[in-house]
């Protein structure tokens, strides 16, 4: 993942003792490399920063939500992390109910929740954002996708990823 300067990396919203118990549990329970785990963790955390801000509902990848389950864990650092970047906690929302409204609408969910990262200002992993999750951070579970209301796996394009 190559980072300009002017981008955040998710790593830095977290000590770097917690960043390395989160990779850990990753390599540990999900045999990645640690260089995957800690790619895996930077994106989940940048991922919920966008989060903290975003009017839009997001959608974490496949890859981002294995950082996201590992960091709910760890409940008071989650919680704290959570108070600190958002002033609220950061539900995690599975989009099993089929509740869905119709008018949260997001063509494509990952290419939505890619630029609310970026526009946060954090470096977005391309790699890790293949296939959408089964949940999103709204809390009235609304991750719609082409009138698709269970998961949304479908691969990104890249050529059409917005800048």
């Amino acid at each position: 993942m190559a980072i300009t300067g002017e981008e955040l990396t998710g790593q830095g919203l977290v000590s770097e003792e917690l960043f390395s118990r989160l990779v850990n549990r990753i390599v540990k329970e999900r045999k990645n490399s640690r260089e995957q785990a800690a790619r895996i963790m930077d994106q989940a955390l940048a991922f919920l920063a966008a989060c903290a801000n975003s009017t839009e509902p997001l959608s974490p990848s496949d890859a981002i939500d294995i950082g996201w389950h590992t960091f709910i864990l760890y409940t008071r650092e989650y919680a704290a992390f959570c108070d600190r970047i958002a002033g609220r906690f950061i539900h995690h929302d599975p989009t099993d109910t089929r509740a869905i409204p119709v008018t949260r609408t997001p063509v494509d969910p990952l290419n939505v929740t890619m630029k609310a990262v970026r526009e946060a200002g954090y470096a977005v992993d391309l790699t890790l954002w293949t296939a959408s999750a089964k949940c999103n951070q709204c809390t009235q579970g609304c991750t719609h996708s082409s009138g698709d209301t269970g998961c949304h796996h479908h691969p990104v394009r890249t050529d059409t990823v917005p800048a």
